[in-house]
């Protein structure tokens, strides 16, 4: 099995400040990035039992669902606390890299990439865990693959008011430029921030074929998150909520409204 790599910066983020396992449930922009990736992935998955690997799955929020939904899912993630999570809920986990999986050639369906990409800054690691994640999947399959946009710090902090905070503005300006959230910098781990047409042809230059982006959260999901941070009161299932969940929906032929997503989601073919 190889050994986990990545920044111990992340490792530590992910064990001690923040519980990923409820990221996705715990806010409306979380609830929000939930269900579109679960329409959008099961728009495009072939049908159950597939076998499905998931690479930096977390503590298996998408895992599990599709575990539920008949899929035959294996999950991997560099993550101790999130490996064990996801053991407890019955998701087949094991600690890995993105960039050197253990599993065989063509022994999946569809490949999962929703995590890597997020905390890989060099552009060479994220091509590496882009063509792991092909060299897996057999022939025809599917690689769907998450990432951060660009933009998202800018909405983020606006909603969160943490805009006028000298160090939280250079940090944005930063990644902005360069795409980067750089390790030690506080608020968050080490990450790479995408555009749209970056994460294509990271996919294209992996070596897979047809990539297709989408914007996961769409345009309102700040307002959104605004709303829920200065009422102190859940959104999730709200009027509001729905209305940014078809306003995600109406925004995805619009390719000029994909910079204002939170996340986006590509897939491409093997």
């Amino acid at each position: 099995m190889p050994t986990p790599s990545v920044g111990p910066e992340i490792i530590a983020f992910y064990s001690e400040t923040i519980n990923e396992s409820e990221r996705l449930t715990g806010s409306a922009d979380g609830a929000l990035e939930m269900i579109r990736t679960q329409e959008l992935l099961l728009r495009h998955l072939p049908v159950a039992p597939a076998r499905v690997l998931d690479i930096g799955g977390g503590p298996g929020a998408h895992a599990r669902w599709l575990i539920r939904d008949g899929y035959a899912v294996d999950l991997v993630d560099p993550v101790p606390r999130h490996v064990e999570e996801a053991r407890a809920a019955g998701v087949p986990a094991e600690l890995g890299d993105a960039r050197a999986l253990s599993a065989s050639d063509d022994s999946y369906d569809v490949a999962l990439v929703l995590g890597p990409l997020y905390h890989l800054l060099d552009r060479a690691d994220r091509i590496q865990a882009l063509r792991e994640a092909a060299r897996v999947v057999r022939p025809g399959g599917l690689v769907v693959a998450a990432a951060i946009g660009r933009y998202a710090s800018v909405f983020e902090h606006v909603a969160t008011t943490m805009l006028t905070v000298d160090r939280v503005r250079d940090a944005v300006a930063d990644i902005l430029v360069t795409g980067i959230h750089e390790p030690g910098r506080k608020g968050f781990t080490s990450a790479y921030f995408h555009t749209g047409e970056g994460l294509a042809v990271e996919l294209r230059d992996a070596g897979l074929a047809d990539p297709v982006v989408y914007g996961i959260e769409g345009p309102v999901w700040a307002a959104l998150k605004a709303t829920e941070q200065h009422t102190k009161e859940s959104l999730i299932g709200s009027p509001m909520f729905e209305a940014a969940l078809t306003a995600a929906r109406l925004a995805e032929p619009h390719p000029d409204l994909l910079a204002a997503s939170s996340h986006m989601l590509a897939v491409a073919t093997v």
